[in-house]
């Protein structure tokens, strides 16, 4: 009986080791780009003299690691002929500057130049309006036991505005974005909108809003449609790829990713009640 018990068992094992297949997903390798985050952000009440742009590298597929783009010359110039040297830290990847001057409405031109070739961009400092107070909704969500939060702000009436709002939860340091405009609601109070299962009583949000130039909303807005369409994964239909404002003045095939934005900024911070 042991010995066909031992038999069975070998020929379940083979059996099983027969229907495994082993997947190859062949994946295009192609030259890695240049990343480009570059937000300068004014905060309201403050000098906005301390400004970090970040420099990056595409990887492969299945390769996680977030490869510094190092050894970058970048300045940004101005319309009153101001120039603003931003510098490494010790080949991390984040070039700092501490002498910017934000004018709003101010025009603005990024120049990179990295492994022999020069990047550019220009953007124009938009204004954001404050963040006047904060609603929470306890019972929320299709279940009713969701923390709902409403950030209300009045948008200035007949004047085209767009706006990104960061809700930050600091104790897990996440963070999600929506970009609104005022098509429908223009010169009206109106409010960003968040809800979270992460969210507890006492927990800190800080929340953001900046001002975006149409460009800059158009470019959010599609990053962010397709974040909540695609759930990724390899069999996934994977999104196109999403052209910001910089361009390779060198090579414009080789075009970096990322974008170029000023925007003045109104922070408030929250505690879940």
């Amino acid at each position: 009986m042991r010995i066909l018990k031992y038999i069975l068992s070998i020929v379940l094992v083979l059996i099983i080791t027969a229907c495994e297949e082993v997947i190859d997903v062949e994946l295009n390798n192609v030259p890695p780009r240049l990343v480009i985050d570059a937000a300068i952000n004014w905060q309201k009440g403050t000098d906005g003299k301390d400004q970090v742009i970040k420099l990056s590298l595409t990887a492969p597929f299945f390769n996680g690691t977030i490869q510094p783009a190092t050894g970058a010359t970048i300045n940004i110039t101005d319309t009153s002929n101001n120039t603003f040297n931003f510098i490494e830290e010790a080949s991390s990847g984040i070039y700092k500057n501490n002498s910017f001057i934000p004018v709003i409405n101010g025009v603005y031109n990024l120049n990179i130049t990295y492994n022999n070739e020069q990047y550019s961009a220009t953007e124009t400092l938009i204004p954001v309006v404050p963040i006047e107070y904060v609603e929470q909704k306890n019972d929320g969500g299709f279940s009713g036991d969701q923390i709902e939060l409403k950030a209300f702000y009045t948008d200035p009436i007949d004047i085209e505005n767009f706006y990104l709002f960061e809700f930050n939860i600091v104790k897990y340091n996440t963070t999600f974005l929506d970009a609104y405009n005022d098509e429908f609601t223009d010169g009206s109070q109106i409010f960003a909108f968040y809800t979270n299962d992460d969210m507890e009583l006492v927990d800190e949000i800080i929340i953001t809003n900046h001002g975006l130039s149409e460009r800059a909303f158009e470019f959010y807005n599609i990053l962010l449609q397709q974040k909540a369409e695609n759930n990724g994964g390899p069999f996934e239909t994977q999104p196109a790829t999403v052209r910001g404002n910089c361009n390779n003045q060198t090579n414009p095939d080789n075009f970096p990713l990322g974008y170029f934005r000023v925007s003045e900024i109104d922070v408030f911070s929250y505690i879940i009640e």
